[in-house]
Order: structure tokens, then sequence, then C-alpha cells
């Protein structure tokens, strides 16, 4: 008789095929490296371009905190969404010079 207990699955219906990279898996991406990223959108926003800041270690309310400062710096409208800050209009320049004075590691993203 066979003992499962010990199997590893390899395929589910749910999600397609499993990786196996070894019993701790951690999904890899930008969201907690420490850096700060500031990205420019246009699609999707009718036309309008907004700066997306995201990767920001900071909990929630100084987070809103820092785009309240943001959005006065650079006189315009903005909102915060899980954690990322968009900013109306093209602001990278006004939005790098600040966050660096702040003390944050930042990189430029995207067009």
């Amino acid at each position: 008789m066979t003992n499962w207990s010990d199997s590893i699955p390899v395929y589910s219906t749910e999600s397609g095929r499993i990786k196996q990279n070894g019993p701790a898996q951690k999904a890899t991406g930008h969201k907690n490296d420490g850096i700060v990223r500031l990205r420019r959108e246009v699609k999707g926003r009718g036309g309008g371009t907004v700066i997306v800041i995201s990767g920001i270690p900071l909990s929630n309310p100084e987070v809103k905190e820092l785009a309240g400062v943001l959005k006065k710096r650079c006189g315009c409208g903005g909102t915060v969404k899980d954690g990322v800050i968009e900013i109306q209009g093209d602001h990278r320049d006004s939005l790098l010079a600040e966050l660096q004075a702040r003390g944050f590691k930042v990189k430029l993203a995207g067009g």
C-alpha cells in the first residue's frame, strides 16, 4: 500500500503546475526591497498623466501623510490606494528630489 503523506503535489487544477524550489517558496518581486519606485502612467487614465509611487516602506497612516506632503509640494491632486501613492501630472523630478531628501532610495521606473 502507498503512503501518500510524504507526497509532494506537482499540479493543481486550480493553479496549474506547481514549481518545486524547495520546502520554503517565497514570491519574488519589488514589494519589500527597500527601493521606492516612481512610474509614469498614461494608459487607462483618459489621457492624463499620473505618477505612481510604490514600494514605500511605511505604515498606511504614514503613507497617507507623505501623500499629502507630496501633493502640496507639487500643487496637484492625488490619492493613496493599497499603500501606493498616485500623483496627478508629470512631477517626477520634484517628487524624486523630495523623496531623496526624506532619505528614501528612489528609482525611476517605466517611461
